[in-house]
């Protein structure tokens, strides 16, 4: 009887692994694809807020090549946990400096956007697309046990937060004027990243009485 629950816990771990990896694979290409549009919108409109959310997508890529690396082979990728979720953290603070520093340049600079519906529309479907994958990837955390792929539900969360100040930056610059929304609303938001990124280097992205620390 103990073994064939073995058996089947096993079999849900495999199951698992292989979700995380088509998450993760999912992750990289819209990011990808999210980077090549923004910032190709961003330079046609003179958009910071584009290209910001642009490269944020590329710095993105790097947490969904860490948890590839940590699913890719069974105990192996266990034993990359920890590296993987430092790498994840990393990705959070190298998020955060950028989206400060874009940030505060267009406020300095006073640099406001032209329109751009491209964006407006990527914006939309961020919103709508990454809730729903950080949703999954919080499952498969759940069933692996992994602070990584937590951490990096948690960054998926972070994007889906930005895509809306995107969003509200870019309709409120279009419609009213003003241009001062988008880097405000993303200063607000820079120590909520950096928070994060401090809280996966440190292995506190779960909660040991959730059974989920290792």
């Amino acid at each position: 009887m103990s073994q064939k629950i073995l058996l089947l816990n096993e079999n849900r771990r495999i199951k698992a692994i292989k979700r995380g990896r088509v998450l993760e694979y999912f992750t990289l290409g819209w990011n990808l694809l999210e980077a090549f549009v923004a910032i190709g919108a961003g330079i046609i409109a003179g958009s910071a807020a584009l290209i910001g959310f642009g490269l944020d997508s590329l710095i993105e890529c790097t947490s969904g090549a860490a948890l590839l690396w940590r699913l890719r082979d069974g105990e192996k990728g266990e034993a990359r946990e920890n590296t993987a979720l430092k790498l994840v953290g990393v990705s959070f603070l190298l998020l955060a400096g950028y989206v400060a520093f874009d940030a505060g340049k267009a406020l300095i600079l006073r640099e406001p956007p032209e329109a751009s519906y491209a964006g407006i529309i990527l914006a939309v479907l961020s919103l709508i697309v990454m809730p729903l994958l950080a949703k999954e990837k919080r499952k498969v955390a759940s069933a692996l046990n992994s602070r990584a792929m937590k951490a990096d539900s948690r960054q998926t969360d972070i994007c889906a937060y930005l895509s809306a100040i995107l969003l509200g930056g870019l309709l409120l610059n279009a419609l009213f004027g003003f241009w001062w929304a988008d880097p405000v609303a993303a200063l607000v938001m820079t120590p909520i990243i950096a928070k994060e990124g401090i809280e996966a280097l440190r292995g506190e992205t779960c909660r040991c009485d959730e059974g989920a620390c290792h």
